[in-house]
């Protein structure tokens, strides 16, 4: 069909029908054989960096290798009250929870310490993935802020370009 990619974003809303990308993409992996299954996004704010992290993994060894995930902030912000999370902690959880994250893509035991929960000590995280990494994106919206935190991580830019003249997104590529 020439589909190379096919992204499912997470929403925890009435009007979207995907709220475990993961799960449907699972069984997407079950039918397909070349197609690179993603989460455009996930809200990495609102939920653990490691259960992102293992689910990822699990996807990836489902899909044989052709899983990517995609951590934004989100562009709607349902899931903080949903999951208990305070609106005002926006950036922090972002920022601390993507910190983690990167250092859980580096394999290995992890000694980690943040401010939105509990620090982590040589801890082994599973499972693994086969080829030892896990091909993760940066979804921004728009911000220069969010495409120099990107570079800082070294992690590929996912622009999204939800409406308007996209050459407004150039001198972020720049």
């Amino acid at each position: 069909a020439g589909v190379d990619f096919f992204g499912l974003g997470e929403h925890h809303r009435d009007d979207f029908a995907v709220w475990s990308p993961e799960v449907v993409l699972a069984a997407i992996a079950t039918a397909t054989k070349r197609i690179r299954l993603g989460t455009a996004v996930t809200v990495l704010s609102s939920d653990d960096p490691i259960r992102v992290f293992q689910r990822g993994a699990t996807l990836d060894a489902v899909s044989r290798g052709r899983a990517e995930l995609i951590l934004g902030r989100g562009s709607f912000t349902e899931s903080f009250p949903l999951f208990g999370l305070d609106l005002s902690q926006y950036e922090e959880l972002f920022e601390d929870r993507l910190d983690l994250f990167a250092r859980l893509l580096e394999a290995g035991p992890v000694t980690w310490s943040g401010s939105t929960r509990a620090p982590l000590d040589e801890q082994e995280v599973f499972p693994t993935t086969a080829s030892g990494t896990l091909k993760t994106w940066i979804g921004v919206g728009g911000s220069p802020e969010s495409v120099v935190r990107a570079a800082r991580y070294r992690l590929p830019l996912m622009l999204a370009i939800i409406g308007g003249d996209p050459r407004r997104f150039r001198p972020f590529v720049d």
